[in-house]
């Protein structure tokens, strides 16, 4: 027979285990979904008194999310994809001011991040924008490879084109913003619709069209390099290209959510992503992004950036709210409504 004292320990055992278990991060992850299972397994590995709960979207669903949820944050913290809308959400006010003790390890570009944003985000990785392509579909169909955005007007691409959808993909969002800021507005906005007649499917994930690229399923993907990499690694007949225009990069980002309800554990990954031991793993995960830790080893795989001819891209102009949203309106309009062939 059960007796009270018994009935009361019992009881207080079970409060005890309860309070345990009741720590929480509500987590978006905007990177690949394979690297953001690992960051997910290896933190509650290393810290068992919270558990995480994570979603995975893309870097312009994250943002609309997040957006969506002002009045009662869900989310305590968004890792990982495309710093224009981390940092349009830090303007918006939906993300909140952290100063990490760990952010003077960390590289200028990461700091700058920070700064620009008034602390309401920092990089986290970063990588430039590029394609990757099925070299046995290049081959087999007579196509040359591309070495200039110029090239991708090809009519032999035909149908052979991927690239995500500025709204949903921060990757795709980044390939925009970089043409307008290498051609001019009104130009870039005349060279997508033209390569349009090229594009099979803009799909909703940034690293989507690579993946596509690499079963056979299209001949090129629009996509950061480092995506690419990942293909290539994995076996794909993929090879990379980088644009002799020059093209745009990403400073992957992180933001803490403005009325999170798990701050003091969201702190506690943030501060703990930032370190040089976990960015280290990320190639394990087949991430081969420029790390943000200066202490880091970036993966041996990744593009080397300082052969790529980069453009000074302008993060504070391309990641207000105001261009932002009006570069998408003037896609939606010019671009995205246009019959695919």
């Amino acid at each position: 027979m059960t007796t009270l004292k018994g009935a009361l320990l019992c009881g207080a055992a079970a409060m005890v285990a309860t309070g345990a278990a009741a720590e929480e991060l509500n987590l978006i992850c905007s990177a690949d979904v394979v690297i953001c299972e690992k960051l997910v397994s290896e933190f509650e590995a290393s810290h068992s008194d919270i558990d995480v709960n994570m979603v995975r979207l893309s870097s312009g669903e994250a943002y609309a999310k997040v957006r969506a949820e002002a009045r009662n944050p869900q989310t305590d913290l968004w890792w990982g994809g495309t710093g224009d809308p981390h940092l349009q959400a830090a303007q918006d006010g939906l993300s909140a001011e952290y100063k990490s003790p760990m952010l003077d390890q960390l590289t200028d570009w990461a700091q700058g991040q920070a700064e620009t944003s008034g602390f309401k985000t920092v990089g986290v990785y970063s990588g430039a924008l590029g394609w990757g392509f099925n070299k046995e579909i290049f081959e087999k169909k007579g196509i040359a490879a591309p070495q200039c955005w110029s090239d991708l007007l090809d009519p032999a691409l035909k149908g052979e084109i991927q690239i995500a959808d500025p709204n949903s993909s921060g990757t795709a969002y980044t390939a925009l913003a970089t043409l307008v800021q290498i051609m001019g507005e009104d130009e870039a906005f005349d060279f997508l619709k033209k390569m349009h007649a090229n594009v099979s499917q803009y799909t909703k994930s940034g690293s989507a069209p690579v993946k596509a690229a690499a079963r056979g399923e299209t001949g090129l993907g629009i996509v950061f390099q480092h995506d690419a990499v990942s293909q290539a690694v994995e076996g794909f007949p993929i090879e990379v290209g980088s644009p002799c225009e020059g093209t745009g990069y990403e400073i992957g980002s992180m933001s803490m959510i403005e009325g999170a309800q798990n701050p003091d554990q969201a702190k506690v990954f943030y501060d703990w992503v930032l370190t040089a031991e976990v960015q280290n793993m990320m190639p394990d995960a087949g991430s081969f992004q420029i790390p943000s830790n200066a202490s880091a080893t970036p993966p041996k795989e990744a593009p080397d950036l300082s052969q790529i001819k980069l453009i000074d891209y302008d993060f504070a102009e391309y990641g207000s709210a105001e261009r932002r949203k009006e570069l998408l309106a003037r896609w939606d309009s010019e671009v995205g409504s246009l019959p695919l062939q």
